[in-house]
């Protein structure tokens, strides 16, 4: 589970900005925590904010962390690594970016990070928590590692490691038994977009397709009332002059994403009715070319809440609530925030304009974040329990926060200009 994610000089990011998990002492819906004993994590967080105020940055800056670790190993000695600093400061441009994540595994606490530019990492440090006390495993600067004894699987990999590599990829690749459990958990962090949806479609067709599997999706999806009946997935064989223009290499590439050389498209059935309203037999859809948009977001979001439920991971999702009716979007988050529909303790965070989420009873305080830029360009990103009004108190839990937001009482909303004179350059007819 996740403890918190700290990021800096990234995209619109400048000075180091925090998204913490961790519960706040406020005693609003105790069902959407988490208590693991020594930890109160809550199930969700949301973030709102102005277009280009930084809350996708704050959520790429995660899938940015989690891709660097991943395929840290893959890299060849000349490869980049895929970073992008803070361009608005001479203080930044050339400085490295920095990434800290803190999370749980089992009764494990972990603080891994790193800071990284495009041609090497410069820093590298991974702490461990099991009682109170925290204790650091390894520490890198530049090349020079420092690896304590108590972490064995470390010894001897320094000289191992590429200046453009994670030390703790190293650890991994050599079946390190600590680095392998964080290398899952990092496999279990899945970020996907409310716009380009489509990263999971895959994984979907293979869950359709696997019947224990597919009878729990088909309850999910039976709730939502799409106005289909039953959904099915139709096998064809690829032809073979469909990729004739393609290497052998790069078909076969097209194949494994595909799980064959077969085409699988997901059909949805609907009621047909004569004249007198009567039903008269069924027609097959295609999802793709016959469904809403927000249906097929839905279909292509149903991946990753379920694997995200099913295996205890953190699902980070860019514009949620695009394409979708907001009682979808509900719909979602309640699976999450529901302990009795998330046994497994899974975390979703997202970034919305969905101010109907606000309303009373949606969220806890600490379970709402917001992004701003300041006037030099850089994301500001705080959370609304921490907010002081101007007498300096904080902001009360029976705040109308969706009003409030709209008024720009909590900052991180555009700021819109007077139309009204935009137009009077000209003359107005006469009729």
């Amino acid at each position: 589970m996740l403890v918190e994610f700290s990021v800096a000089n990234f995209l619109s990011i400048k000075d180091r900005q925090t998204l913490r998990m961790d519960a706040s002492g406020i005693s609003d819906f105790p069902e959407r925590v988490i208590d693991t004993g020594r930890h109160k994590l809550l199930r969700s967080a949301a973030i709102y904010g102005a277009n280009a105020s930084g809350k996708s940055n704050v959520l790429k800056a995660m899938n940015t962390m989690g891709v660097i670790i991943r395929n840290s190993a893959q890299r060849q000695s000349t490869d980049e690594i895929s970073v992008e600093p803070f361009l608005l400061s001479t203080e930044t441009e050339h400085a490295p970016s920095y990434f800290e994540i803190v999370f749980l595994i089992d009764e494990t606490q972990y603080r891994y990070g790193f800071e990284v530019d495009k041609k090497s990492v410069k820093a590298e440090w991974l702490f461990e928590t099991k009682k109170a006390r925290e204790k650091y495993l390894f520490l890198r600067q530049d090349s020079d590692i420092e690896v304590v004894k108590e972490f064995k699987e470390g010894k001897s990999l320094e000289e191992r490691t590429r200046e453009n590599a994670l030390f703790l990829s190293v650890c991994d690749q050599f079946n390190g038994p600590v680095a392998k459990r964080i290398f899952e958990w990092f496999r279990q962090l899945l970020y996907t977009s409310g716009i380009d949806h489509d990263l999971y479609r895959n994984h979907l067709l293979q869950l359709l397709d696997a019947p224990p599997v597919r009878e729990e999706l088909m309850a999910i999806i039976g709730k939502m009332n799409f106005g289909f009946t039953a959904i099915g997935l139709q096998k064809a064989a690829m032809s073979k002059d469909y990729l004739s223009a393609f290497s052998e290499e790069n078909q076969q590439r097209f194949f494994d994403l595909l799980g064959g050389e077969q085409t699988v498209s997901i059909k949805t059935m609907h009621d047909k009715y004569d004249a007198n309203h009567k039903p008269t037999g069924h027609v097959e859809f295609d999802l793709a070319n016959n469904e809403s948009s927000g249906t097929i977001k839905f279909f292509d979001l149903l991946a990753p809440v379920y694997l995200s439920i099913i295996k205890s991971a953190v699902l980070v999702i860019d514009e949620l609530d695009a394409k979708l009716h907001p009682l979808l979007t509900h719909a979602i988050i309640r699976l999450f925030n529901d302990p009795e529909t998330n046994l497994n303790n899974a975390q979703l965070i997202f970034a919305t304009h969905d101010t109907n989420l606000l309303t009373y009873g949606q969220f806890r305080r600490d379970q709402i974040w917001f992004t701003e830029k300041d006037q030099y360009g850089a994301t500001c990103l705080y959370s609304l329990v921490e907010y002081k009004e101007e007498d300096g108190t904080k902001v009360r839990k029976d705040r109308s926060f969706e009003t409030d937001y709209i008024q720009g009482r909590y900052g991180a909303i555009p700021y819109i200009g007077d139309f009204s004179k935009l137009f009077q350059h000209g003359t107005r007819s006469e009729n």
